[in-house]
């Protein structure tokens, strides 16, 4: 019997997800917002889309219930899958109404909400920064007496650096917290830690790390974001102490957050200061910001389409990615201020990959030689801010 996949994005992505899960030989739905309806979706390969009415970019979850349960009636859906980190909870809730197989609301808690994550992370023995959430001001006074600024305060269900603060005088935070009114629990206060941001992104099966690589940050994604930045980010050296560090580290954080399948994002900081590394936040999605080419660059591996083998397969025991290549990649991408940037003068060999979005350069170079990658990617980032760089003011909520 056909088997169906429900997939939910209130945001344009998961593509190579959606066409993967229709090579597996599986019905597939999709569930978006009615503002997408005319995105690139890659409709030859979704047997019918579903579309919820969006106010500024927010579904309205009772309705979300009753529309996919009443599909529910003729449809017999197998999975639910949230192609974007803002439908997480979302997929975790209709799993738990349909009673569904997969990660349900008090798992999902670990992979979305920051404060839950660090609070697990931190029982199970995992280092992370100093924290304290935003309810009890008693305690956060106790906070603040300990660990002095400056601080970062972060929305607990947001992604990346949305909506992010960094916060230098005890003053200010008092005066941040008060601005946030009743959503001040929806909120966290960490020890802002200066270092060195890497990222690594795997695949997981039966609580293993298949596969994972190491990548790090040119700049952290909250200057990226508050200051105007180019956005880069490229692989490690294979073998390196950091590279090894960090895997044995994510070999250990994912199992204990609870994920028992599927693909993560997850961010770790190597301070400056003794060099210890810490756990930031984790994801049970892929990477944003084109991090997917960046590791296809590198490996041949698209994790877009892995995670829709995972989630399509009988037996997930007898799945294993399939490493094509072991070489080094880098991306840049930035705000553009042309409509439509021309990037024919980057024209090196060691291209893979290049953006075609308006308003945005971007590409990923990968070559079998770290020092090469790193010396295209510091030509090319100059050369960014000189041909198409420009800014614009940082996110405080998702721009879908």
């Amino acid at each position: 019997m056909l088997k169906t996949i429900l997939c939910i994005s209130s945001y344009e992505k998961g593509q190579e997800f959606l066409r993967q899960a229709k090579r597996q030989g599986w019905k597939v739905l999709l569930l978006t917002s009615k503002s997408l309806e005319y995105a690139d979706w890659p409709k030859d390969h979704i047997d019918n889309i579903y579309y919820i009415p969006d106010v500024n970019k927010e579904w309205h979850m009772p309705d979300v219930i009753n529309g996919v349960s009443y599909l529910a009636r003729t449809e017999q859906i197998d999975k639910i899958v949230a192609l974007d980190d803002f439908d997480v909870e979302k997929a975790a809730t209709l799993r738990e109404h349909l009673r569904i197989g997969g990660m349900g609301e008090t798992t999902a808690r670990y992979f979305r909400d920051k404060l839950a994550m660090r609070m697990k992370a931190r029982e199970t023995g995992i280092t992370v920064p100093d924290f304290v959430g935003i309810f009890n001001y008693d305690r956060i006074n106790e906070f603040i007496s300990k660990v002095k600024p400056p601080y970062v305060l972060k929305p607990r269900l947001s992604a990346g650096a949305i909506g992010i603060k960094k916060i230098h005088t005890i003053d200010n935070l008092w005066q941040k917290i008060n601005e946030l009114g009743d959503q001040q629990s929806f909120y966290l206060l960490e020890k802002f830690v200066p270092g060195e941001i890497f990222h690594v992104d795997s695949i997981i099966v039966n609580k293993q790390v298949l596969f994972s690589i190491v990548s790090k940050y040119g700049l952290p994604p909250m200057e990226v974001s508050h200051e105007g930045r180019v956005f880069m980010t490229r692989t490690i050296e294979r073998g390196s102490v950091d590279e090894t560090a960090l895997q044995n580290l994510n070999k250990s954080v994912l199992p204990l957050l609870g994920l028992l399948q599927g693909v993560s994002h997850t961010e770790y900081i190597k301070a400056y200061e003794g060099g210890k590394y810490y756990f930031l936040e984790t994801s049970a999605r892929v990477g944003g910001a084109h991090i997917v080419e960046l590791i296809e660059g590198a490996t041949g591996i698209n994790l877009w389409a892995e995670w829709a083998k995972l989630e399509t397969s009988v037996d997930v025991s007898k799945y294993k990615p399939v490493l094509l290549r072991e070489e080094y990649s880098g991306l840049i991408v930035s705000l553009a201020k042309q409509q439509e940037p021309d990037l024919t003068s980057y024209n090196d060999q060691e291209i893979f990959w290049k953006i075609k979005k308006d308003f945005h350069a971007g590409l990923v170079i990968r070559s079998p030689k770290f020092d090469r990658v790193e010396s295209l990617l510091k030509n090319y980032t100059d050369r960014f801010y000189q041909d198409f760089f420009t800014s614009a003011p940082p996110k405080e909520k998702p721009n879908y």
